[in-house]
């Protein structure tokens, strides 16, 4: 199970994932889903690149990198020069991105909903990649979960993941040639993508 208190540190993969809180859909329309991934672009991809996603009407799951110490110096420099704490501080930082991220959607979910109250589960979730295989089994797992789910019955026909971006030309903000490498190229990501997952990545949101 992931540790949801562990600081996100530089230079580090994560399993990145939460839940609506108890029953309540994060997602209600395709413009709540558009409305996320810009605010994910706003307050994440500063600080980390993306390597796979997927929203779901209930959750969401993210591949994440974050960006090295340096990269993330230079990026919250004037906040760390008001502030100078050091490591500790840089990883509030970052931290407190990702609260910006859930706190600024949630704010425009209730709005367009008329709803009051949490609206996700009390804090971001997330694992640190250490193992390779893990890697390479998450990517698909992200992918495959809203069949995993029930909600499509092939993977191809949500359109709220990062699959289709990797199988097309568009630009994209993903890191999309180091995925495709990582698989052997794009046919053999796709072929890795037709089973269903052989990890266990059942986890506790």
């Amino acid at each position: 199970m992931a540790n949801k208190r562990e600081p996100f540190l530089p230079d580090n993969l994560y399993h990145v994932y939460n839940h609506g809180n108890g029953d309540e859909n994060i997602f209600r329309s395709e413009g709540n889903y558009h409305y996320f991934l810009m605010k994910f672009n706003q307050y994440i991809s500063p600080i980390a690149d993306t390597f796979a996603y997927c929203l779901m009407p209930n959750h969401f799951h993210f591949a994440l990198y974050i960006k090295e110490e340096s990269k993330l110096t230079e990026h919250f420099k004037d906040k760390l020069s008001k502030n100078p704490q050091g490591f500790e501080n840089l990883a509030g930082l970052i931290s407190r991105n990702f609260s910006n991220l859930l706190n600024a959607y949630a704010k425009a979910f209730n709005k367009m909903f008329e709803r009051k109250g949490s609206l996700f589960l009390d804090n971001i979730q997330r694992k640190k990649i250490k193992d390779e295989n893990y890697f390479t089994h998450l990517i698909h797992y992200i992918h495959y979960n809203p069949v995993h789910h029930g909600f499509v019955r092939d993977l191809n026909d949500w359109k709220y993941s990062s699959y289709h971006a990797f199988l097309s030309e568009k630009k994209t903000r993903l890191e999309r040639e180091n995925v495709l490498q990582w698989f052997g190229g794009k046919n053999d990501f796709e072929k890795f993508h037709q089973w269903k997952p052989k990890v266990d990545f059942e986890i506790e949101l």
